[in-house]
């Protein structure tokens, strides 16, 4: 589903990623998180015509595609970007995020059916901190929410920050509820800081474990190969 997307992501899995699967995008503020999963999901939308949704809690969307187009990016036609902004400035207690999106992704499905097959949310702990968080009940509506997800066999990208050597998990069961964990970093390596990205876990497809450097230039995304230390 997404070999092809981005040149050289051949070395690190020896095979596709199909959906139902849910994956943690995660690393320290800075590592173009956000920048990764829309190329991602913008090359997909290119090669097939399918329907992506992406919500955001981060930023409004006029910044995030402004953000997106400095570095060159160009978003497909098919991608449906929304942004929680106008909720989040009325500073409205009485609103449920996680059940907006349910109910915003039911809607979206019903609209476009199959061609529906690639959500994103930017981010979990921008969720987390607009939501009550009672330890026991919020991992279960977590439970539930990526649930929701596979039910609708929907290839799920979640953003998720993290901190340098930190766990992949912020109420603790995010890590062993996703598919695959991605880690986005920066590394000092041959006198230079340079990008990278590692597979932490992706249940079901065989890949590489290895921290793999990569660039974006000229508004294309590449793997470069293996880290050297």
């Amino acid at each position: 589903m997404f070999l092809n997307t981005i040149e050289g992501l051949d070395k690190i899995f020896r095979s596709d990623i199909e959906p139902p699967k849910i994956v943690l995008i995660s690393g320290m503020p800075g590592t173009m998180k956000s920048s990764f999963v829309f190329y991602l999901i913008t090359k997909y939308l290119d090669n097939t015509g399918d329907f992506c949704l992406y919500a955001t809690l981060e930023e409004s969307t006029d910044s995030y595609l402004n953000n997106m187009e400095s570095i060159g990016l160009v978003p497909n036609i098919n991608l449906q970007i929304t942004d929680y902004t106008d909720f989040r400035d009325a500073e409205d207690d009485s609103i449920d995020y996680l059940v907006f999106t349910e109910k915003m992704i039911q809607y979206f499905k019903e609209r476009n059916g199959d061609r529906f097959t690639t959500f994103a949310f930017d981010s979990l702990g921008a969720l987390y901190s607009l939501l009550p968080n009672n330890g026991t009940n919020m991992r279960k509506r977590i439970y539930h929410f990526f649930k929701m997800l596979r039910d609708n066999n929907l290839m799920s990208f979640i953003i998720m920050e993290r901190a340098l050597d930190g766990e992949s998990h912020l109420l603790g069961n995010e890590g062993f509820l996703s598919d695959g964990i991605v880690i986005l970093g920066l590394k000092r390596s041959q006198g230079r800081i340079m990008r990278y990205l590692q597979v932490e876990k992706m249940r079901a497809i065989s890949h590489s474990m290895e921290m793999h450097a990569f660039e974006v230039k000229d508004g294309v995304m590449r793997i470069l190969g293996p880290v050297l230390e």
